[in-house]
């Protein structure tokens, strides 16, 4: 069972490593349009009905996911596919290195103007307030969240509850991005979304942290300088989580993050991370790199937590 857990993991981390994300027909952006359509029959600006919102959608992809598990533990290969189609489906880790990558060569060749159109598929800023050092930092900042958010997170909730895990977890994540917002219309309705997401997030994110010190010295960062920065900067962040990592990747390339964050919604002045200079189109690349050794970091230890996690 935990061997079968283990070995469709590693599949899916690979499929993710040579395919990314399905081009058509992706499960996640089917997940997104219910999640929609029930948003438009539900909202309401009060905490109750978002959590109602929460709790449905939740439940269902944990439900899919043990009906997958119960037919698999009667046909081992089958928990092999499954488990390795659901992993491939929940990470994100290609589609982020490529984006990441087309931002740093954009922002390497002075294209100010192609970055801003592409940073949308990073994150939720405002791209026309940004100038190029901007744009770094909101890029390598997306990136270092993202790794946690669509990388580490679901291999560990995988490595521990299967499929179930992987499916509930990017049902969390799908929701937050899409109503765990500070805006005025999500202040009350995305309440739920957003804390349920801090919940399962918290363990990966320090996990994320600490591989990110681990992984350091591979693209020629420091491990000291994500250590210390993590600990030291960390608590500052609005985010339980997102600062844990952003501030092991600050500290890992040196560099400082934080400070002025322009979203749709408004205005957050961010605490700084990290003691470095302000990042370039060069930090983005290393960061990149930073991303995959910890991805690749983060499906080993998954396998391992699969395989000897229950004895």
């Amino acid at each position: 069972m935990t061997a079968g857990r283990a070995v469709g993991l590693l599949l899916g981390v690979v499929a993710d490593g040579v395919f990314g994300d399905p081009r058509k027909r992706h499960p996640v952006a089917g997940f997104g349009a219910l999640a929609q359509r029930l948003e438009n029959l539900a909202y309401r600006d009060s905490k109750l009905p978002g959590a109602v919102y929460t709790g449905v959608l939740a439940g269902s992809a944990v439900a899919v996911g043990i009906a997958a598990e119960r037919i698999g533990r009667r046909h081992p290969l089958l928990r092999v596919v499954t488990t390795a189609t659901a992993t491939w489906i929940a990470l994100g880790g290609k589609s982020l290195a490529r984006e990441g990558t087309s931002m740093g060569r954009e922002l390497d060749a002075g294209d100010v103007d192609a970055a801003r159109k592409r940073l949308p598929n990073l994150c939720g800023r405002d791209p026309q307030a940004l100038d190029a050092t901007a744009l770094a930092r909101a890029t390598v900042e997306s990136v270092a969240e993202n790794t946690s958010d669509a990388v580490v997170a679901p291999l560990f909730w995988g490595a521990v509850f299967g499929v179930p895990g992987l499916l509930g977890y990017r049902a969390v994540n799908t929701m937050d991005a899409m109503v765990g917002h500070r805006s005025p219309r999500y202040r009350n309705f995305g309440w739920a979304s957003a804390k349920l997401d801090d919940v399962v997030n918290f363990v990966p994110a320090r996990a994320a942290a600490a591989l990110t010190v681990a992984g350091a010295p591979v693209v020629g960062g420091s491990a000291q300088g994500a250590w210390h920065a993590w600990q030291r900067d960390a608590k500052a962040h609005p985010s339980p989580n997102a600062g844990r990592v952003e501030a092991a990747f600050a500290g890992a390339l040196e560099i400082r993050l934080g400070g002025r964050t322009v979203y749709k919604h408004g205005v957050e002045e961010r605490p700084v991370l990290g003691t470095g200079r302000s990042p370039d189109a060069g930090h983005v690349t290393r960061a990149v790199e930073l991303s995959r050794v910890v991805g690749g970091l983060a499906g080993a230890a998954a396998a391992v937590l699969a395989l000897f996690g229950r004895r």
